[in-house]
């Protein structure tokens, strides 16, 4: 067995630590070695050591181009890290090769909705490509003749998300509102289950699936015998291959809400539910689903699972500058959202940033953020740099800024929630597409239009004069003390209302 060979039965094995040091052992015999730079980028990959991989991997497609599974790996780091613009180009070159164009595809539709580069035609393009590929061979089930319902609607829900509390705020506000004399209530999990845990009231006549196991064309078939009226997606390109369920069109009725950000690209859904915020009409164009809107904000939300009180702001208790922050997923911290907070942070040189994402747990991956920073003119002690916890501890991290940042163009959704909920107003701007407007949406129905620019140099304009106002730990002290309260009684957390619009929506749809 050669060198070589001993370090890929280690990697095989699962010992990624020892394969790693194999791998450097002999990268530092032999500096040219494609294959163990290759290994080394795949094991650190596998530890999560994202900022290592990246290195590694760079190494391996610099010394050999046409090596396409190290592009492809390379693409799936540097989108982790945040890199999103050359992590579409490793992947569009990981795509050259045949038998990795499928997996290629399918994430570079993922993906697409959060490139600063990209608009709503590439979307567009990226997911229909995806969407020909997905649903090739998959025909629609047989339809039986409904059983009886007692006049009522049957509405089903598919997500994989059921059992994540934060996730699903919005899901549930609707869900447990339902009116059953009206409506029965179906939930699809392809994952964890609903539970009071979560944040559902269980009701004695819903039907609960546990479908996440069972093949999709056996889900379907049930579905469709089961008459289920309109079917609902919560889950789109979060859990992409829940959508072949939905190429087998067990309802008569499919529509795409909650987790949707941009078109499907299929020609299976009726409908895509958003608000006036986040699809003006001019954009339908790019959906390949009929466009409808809800009243106020389509994520409405409701926080029935434990959460931190809210704490006074910072700058309040400690005297101090203001402290800027996002505990936004480090995919998003892609080189549009780190140019505007450097900016920011070059105009307020005594502010802060505080980031906290499960990726930052590794100190390469820390390391690696911290340089990008660095090249923007950011020294690094103006930066804290954190990575996940348990979710109540999470939240207390919002006792430590003053102001959150919003990623562009992939906004925060739950990211938002969490933030309002904790009193932190979110600083955003309204962008080119749905994804870049969702925070948007939810600030307004909230009656805080105040925190949304029109674009970027607006947006670094309000952040320049709320570090420099003398007024602003006052007003922030005020609108935390307030703000859940505030919520309460506005649009944002009006869960009654977001249900009752969709409830009408799937009647007239339905007839």
């Amino acid at each position: 067995m050669t060198d070589i060979q001993a370090a890929d039965a280690l990697h095989m094995a699962g010992d990624i630590d020892a394969a790693a040091d194999a791998y450097r052992r002999l990268i530092a015999a032999e500096p040219g070695n494609v294959a163990a730079w290759y290994g080394l980028g795949g094991a650190r990959l596998r530890a999560r050591a994202y900022g290592e991989a990246s290195d590694a991997l760079r190494h391996a497609v610099r010394l050999r181009p046409e090596h396409v599974g190290a592009w492809g790996l390379l693409a799936e780091v540097l989108f982790k890290l945040g890199e999103v613009e050359p992590a579409i180009d490793a992947y569009r070159r990981a795509a050259a090769e045949p038998s990795m164009r499928a997996v290629a595809e399918e994430n570079l539709a993922i993906i697409m909705p959060g490139s600063a580069s990209a608009g709503n035609a590439d979307v567009l393009a990226a997911r229909r490509d995806y969407g020909w590929r997905l649903a090739a061979g998959i025909g629609p089930v047989e339809r039986p003749e409904r059983p009886p319902s007692g006049g009522k609607l049957r509405i089903g829900y598919v997500s994989a998300f059921f059992d994540s509390a934060n996730w699903m705020k919005p899901v549930y506000g609707v869900i447990n509102r339902h009116d059953r004399d009206r409506f029965e209530v179906h939930l699809v999990s392809l994952g964890g289950d609903p539970s009071a845990a979560a944040g559902y009231r269980d009701h004695a006549h819903d039907v609960i699936w546990q479908a996440g196991s069972t093949d999709d064309e056996m889900v379907a078939r049930r579905l469709a015998a089961a008459g289920i009226d309109v079917l609902v997606d919560l889950n789109a390109y979060s859990a992409a291959k829940g959508l072949r369920l939905f190429l087998r069109r067990p309802a008569p009725m499919q529509l795409g809400w909650f987790n949707s950000f941009a078109t499907s690209g299929l020609d299976c859904f009726d409908g895509i539910i958003g608000d006036a915020a986040v699809i003006p009409p001019a954009e339908e164009v790019f959906y390949t689903e009929r466009v409808l809107r809800v009243p106020g904000t389509y994520l409405a939300f409701e926080v029935r699972h434990s959460v931190p009180d809210v704490a006074p702001p910072p700058c309040c208790s400690n005297g101090g500058p203001l402290t800027f922050g996002a505990l936004a997923s480090a995919y998003k911290l892609n080189d549009l959202t780190l140019g505007i907070w450097a900016r920011i942070l070059r105009s307020a040189p005594d502010a802060r940033l505080l980031i906290r994402a499960p990726t930052l747990e590794d100190l390469s991956s820390r390391d690696h953020l911290r340089a990008r920073f660095a090249n923007l003119g950011v020294a690094p002690e103006r930066i804290d740099l954190e990575g996940g916890a348990a979710h109540v501890d999470f939240l207390r991290s919002y006792d430590r800024i003053d102001i959150a940042l919003d990623t562009f163009p992939y906004n925060g959704g739950t990211t938002t929630t969490e933030a309002l909920w904790q009193g932190v107003p979110v600083l955003t701007y309204a962008g080119d597409r749905w994804v870049a407007r969702t925070t948007a949406s939810l600030l307004r129905a909230a009656g805080l239009d105040e925190w949304i620019a029109g674009d970027a140099e607006e947006l670094l304009a309000k952040a320049s004069a709320l570090a420099r106002d003398p007024a602003t730990p006052g007003r922030l002290a005020a609108l935390r003390a307030g703000m859940r309260a505030r919520l309460a009684a506005s649009a944002a957390c009006d869960t009654a209302g977001l249900c009752r619009a969709l409830e009408q929506l799937y009647r007239q749809l339905a007839l």
